[in-house]
């Protein structure tokens, strides 16, 4: 190769290569290269890369955990959807910004990420009361996926989360039993209106409060007996309005884009109040739809008048799932029609048998016993 100038070679091809300083990594360097056809262009391009790589050295000066954060954000709005946006955006400044915000990122320790969490299981929450875990591994998570970045971008990262457990408090899941299940029902079939249709449908499918409400009569198939979930609903706290907003997107989980069997009696109930496919199940209406939070307030009217203890709307979900079990669903089935990723979780948090189920099953060992 014959050589002209700084670090700029003509090769045998008759290409011009540039070569420059990348990055050091203790005593090793790693080159750049730049190609060619004329010398002028060559060096040209060379400073424009000495000159990005003294840019990016000033910057890291700057590695505070607040600047990184938003860095990181700024490179999912190129991926992700708005509302997952915005959820990372009230996670990093609601609960990492205030602790960690004006760390450097290479001074952060797995010490300090375990006080952090600790301190929002303690006094996390706009009322200090704590945060639930299922909120803490949420942020853990958004942390995670910052320090990564982080690495990607040769920052120096030495706090690792791996190690970090998170606290589970396995809470006894409200399932209403089979006797305030009929209760429920009568209810519910004796005054039919389209919300006490949709708390039935929720009874007997097991679909979600936001999958019911984003729901429309175009995704039930009277034809093949199968309801589509291909939406939810959510409200979201925007930072810029400084008020909430409703979305209606696709689920967060592919998997939870699913098609459902429905009973022959629930179709014969829903077929009363067929509707324009283009509009909400619960309105009857394409402009006009019923929220999450006023479809909890329409259930928990429901259970008052119906004399049963209080619940959670989502309690119609674990009871459909138990119920399943005990009518011996095969889990697998069960699995894809709640839209879970794997049978494990089907299993391990939305299938509660119940008293009755157990004493049932322990009384088959009777004809084993030698004690008559």
């Amino acid at each position: 190769m014959a050589r002209k100038g700084e670090n700029i070679y003509k090769r045998k091809d008759g290409r011009w290569e540039g070569r420059y300083i990348k990055e050091r990594i203790g005593k090793k360097i790693k080159y750049g290269y730049v190609y060619g056809r004329r010398y002028n262009d060559v060096k040209k391009r060379l400073l424009e890369c000495k000159t990005d790589i003294a840019a990016n050295a000033e910057n890291k000066n700057d590695s505070k955990f607040t600047r990184l954060s938003g860095m990181w954000l700024e490179q999912c709005k190129v991926t992700c959807k708005e509302s997952t946006i915005i959820k990372y955006q009230n996670v990093i400044e609601n609960h990492l910004n205030p602790y960690l915000g004006e760390y450097e990122i290479s001074k952060i320790t797995s010490d300090d990420i375990t006080k952090l969490c600790k301190e929002l299981y303690l006094h996390g929450g706009k009322n200090e009361n704590g945060l639930a875990s299922k909120t803490v591994t949420d942020i853990v998570s958004v942390l995670r996926r910052i320090r990564t970045y982080a690495i990607e971008e040769k920052y120096s990262v030495s706090f690792d989360i791996s190690n970090i457990k998170q606290k589970r408090k396995h809470q006894k899941l409200r399932i209403f039993d089979k006797k305030e299940q009929d209760i429920l029902q009568r209810h519910l079939t004796g005054n039919q209106s389209l919300s006490n249709l949709g708390i039935l449908l929720c009874l007997y499918t097991g679909i979600r409060i936001g999958e019911l409400c984003a729901l429309k009569w175009s995704d039930i198939s009277f034809e093949r007996k199968s309801i589509f979930i291909g939406r939810t609903m959510f409200r979201l706290q925007v930072k810029e309005a400084k008020k909430t907003k409703i979305f209606i997107t696709t689920p967060k989980s592919s998997c939870s884009i699913r098609t459902i069997p429905l009973p022959d009696a629930i179709l014969k109930l829903l077929a009363a109040y067929q509707d324009n496919p283009d509009t909400f199940f619960l309105t009857g209406n394409a402009e006009k739809f019923v929220e999450p939070r006023t479809m909890q307030y329409r259930f928990k009217s429901v259970l008052q008048k119906c004399e049963i203890t209080d619940a959670n709307f989502h309690a119609l979900r674990h009871t459909f799932a138990t119920r399943c079990v005990e009518a011996g669903f095969d889990i697998k089935s069960l699995s894809e029609i709640l839209g879970h990723s794997s049978v494990n979780i089907t299993l391990n948090r939305y299938v509660h048998p119940s008293m009755e189920f157990k004493r049932n099953n322990m009384n088959k060992l009777e004809e084993f016993l030698a004690v008559k």
